[in-house]
């Protein structure tokens, strides 16, 4: 993907990213370096001036972010993402807003997966601490029912044990086989449960592996993982 915001100049120089099937993959780099502008690139958030965009085999670059999430994408931005005034529960089922069908199953297997939002159902939101925001804000997006999950930034300003449990919630939602791309600030702790790896820098990819590829390679380690 080559691309950047309006008619403005290019943050994008050939960026190339891709997930499978039930896959986690991550984002990683320096600040600058075209993270989040990659993933709004793939969710139809800025304009890809070449390059194409697939998903399930068909490209999908013309297409707005609303036509998107009806093909099965997901996303969660860094922030501004849940509605504050509203109950944990109706922010859930505004998730579901595309939905024909009825949407309860989901409703419970987003609870199964987050007990402490059942728990706080019927709270505000905005009452709610970081993590549990974050958690409120996944689960909306999994009301969708989307087949690839992105995240931007989703542990961002959460504690230590925090984050462990959000990775941790991560990992059992690629297990039901949806994809995970997730730009991520805790660049070690997030290529460990990574299948594959990104590297980017100045908007261009740097280094491309597995999670383990990159924790073991010295380059990525010196540069971006702190030796």
């Amino acid at each position: 993907m080559v691309g950047g915001y309006g008619r403005g100049p290019d943050i994008l120089h050939g960026v190339t990213i891709e997930v499978d099937r039930g896959e986690i993959a991550v984002i990683v780099g320096p600040n600058g370096a075209g993270k989040s502008t990659a993933m709004k690139a793939v969710f139809g958030m800025l304009n890809v001036h070449s390059g194409s965009v697939m998903f399930d085999g068909e490209d999908i670059r013309t297409l707005t972010p609303q036509a998107r999430v009806a093909k099965g994408m997901g996303f969660v931005p860094q922030t501004h993402n849940i509605f504050t005034s509203m109950s944990v529960e109706d922010n859930l089922e505004m998730g579901a807003f595309l939905r024909k069908d009825d949407f309860a199953d989901t409703m419970e297997q987003v609870y199964d997966l987050f007990p402490i939002l059942k728990e706080k159902r019927n709270q505000h939101a905005g009452e709610l601490s970081g993590g549990q925001r974050q958690q409120v804000a996944v689960g909306r997006a999994l009301m969708t029912q989307p087949k690839l999950l992105m995240l931007d930034e989703p542990t961002a300003g959460v504690s230590p044990i925090v984050m462990d449990e959000l990775f941790d919630r991560i990992i059992e939602v690629a297990r039901t086989g949806i994809s995970i791309l997730m730009v991520e600030q805790n660049a070690r702790q997030a290529l460990e449960i990574a299948d594959k790896g990104y590297v980017l820098v100045q908007g261009a990819n740097a280094h491309t592996g597995t999670g383990k590829e990159l924790l073991a390679d010295p380059q990525v380690r010196k540069s971006f993982l702190g030796g």
